[in-house]
C-alpha cells in the first residue's frame, strides 16, 4: 500500500463508527490503489466531503503532536480533495 494511503487508513480507523468512513475503508481494502491520486478519483462526492472534514482535524492533530511526516502525508490527500 502507498505510504500516504497507509497514513490515511490509520487516521480513518479513528472514525469507523461513521458509515461513510466504513465505505471508504472497504474501498481501500478491496482495491489496490497505486497512489493517492488514483484513490481520490474513485471517491464519490459524499466520501470526498467526509474526508475533507476528517483530514482537517487529523492534520491539525498531527501538527499539534509535531508529527510533521504524518501531517505532510495526510496533506497530500487533502490537497487532492480541494
Amino acid at each position: 500500500m502507498d505510504v500516504t494511503l497507509g497514513y490515511l487508513r490509520e487516521s480513518l480507523s479513528n472514525h469507523l463508527e461513521n458509515e461513510v468512513c466504513q465505505r471508504i475503508c472497504k474501498k481501500m481494502l478491496a482495491k489496490r490503489y497505486a497512489n493517492e491520486e488514483e484513490f481520490v478519483k474513485d471517491l464519490d462526492d459524499n466520501e470526498m466531503s467526509f474526508l475533507n472534514h476528517v483530514l482537517e482535524k487529523e492534520i491539525k492533530y498531527a501538527q499539534n503532536e509535531q508529527d510533521q511526516k504524518r501531517a505532510k502525508e495526510l496533506n497530500e490527500v487533502y490537497e487532492l480533495l480541494l
